[in-house]
């Protein structure tokens, strides 16, 4: 939804349905996909599942496939120029990552989340203010005055939806999107790389 804002014509990629997703969706095992078709497109957004590095799965001893690296690999034969998003857990495995907190965008709001660039796209780190809102629980009620966690099976998903600008979004999308006013961010930023590029072909 973000890239959407910003101005992008969005397709999206999952292995798995997705009813809910706005924009044109295509059915498939994304890192492929970005093998066969990543050159076709202007700017690519990957997001390898988090579940591996997420501090939830770990409590509960899930184990999930680690995607990062595959996924960068693919991001990187296209020629084109991307970000990869994941959690704090990841950190040790992106380059150079960029992170985005809901504050940023005065949203109230603690998530982080962690982007690499690459294809000569680069993000400039935002300033981040102090955390002074005490932050409620993980997956507990929000007292007054507290900031939610909206992760795991939490409860109020009318609150998140609002907090987070994701009215569309169920509990399961909630407790692992990215809010989309982070990736207007990017999305405006990469238009404008996409800019300096097109203008510096036709010069």
């Amino acid at each position: 939804m973000g890239y959407h804002l910003a101005g992008f014509d969005v397709t999206g990629v999952d292995k798995d349905p997705q009813p809910r997703y706005p924009f044109t969706f295509i059915q498939a095992e994304a890192v492929e996909f970005i093998r066969e078709h990543g050159a076709e497109f202007d700017f690519i957004h990957a997001s390898p599942p988090c579940q591996h590095d997420s501090e939830c799965q770990r409590i509960q001893g899930n184990t999930h496939p680690d995607l990062i690296a595959p996924t960068r690999a693919a991001l990187e034969v296209t020629g084109r120029p991307w970000v990869m998003e994941n959690v704090r857990g990841a950190v040790r495995k992106l380059h150079a990552p960029v992170m985005l907190c809901a504050t940023m965008f005065g949203l109230a709001n603690y998530r982080h989340r962690f982007f690499e660039t690459g294809g000569g796209f680069t993000l400039v780190q935002p300033a981040h203010a102090v955390h002074t809102v005490p932050q409620a629980k993980m997956g507990r009620p929000v007292p007054p005055g507290h900031y939610g966690q909206f992760v795991g099976n939490f409860s109020g998903v009318p609150l998140a939806r609002q907090v987070l600008r994701v009215p569309w979004m169920n509990r399961d999308g909630i407790r692992e999107c990215i809010p989309p006013a982070y990736t207007e961010h990017i999305g405006q930023a990469a238009l404008t790389f996409l800019d300096t590029i097109r203008l510096g072909v036709a010069a």
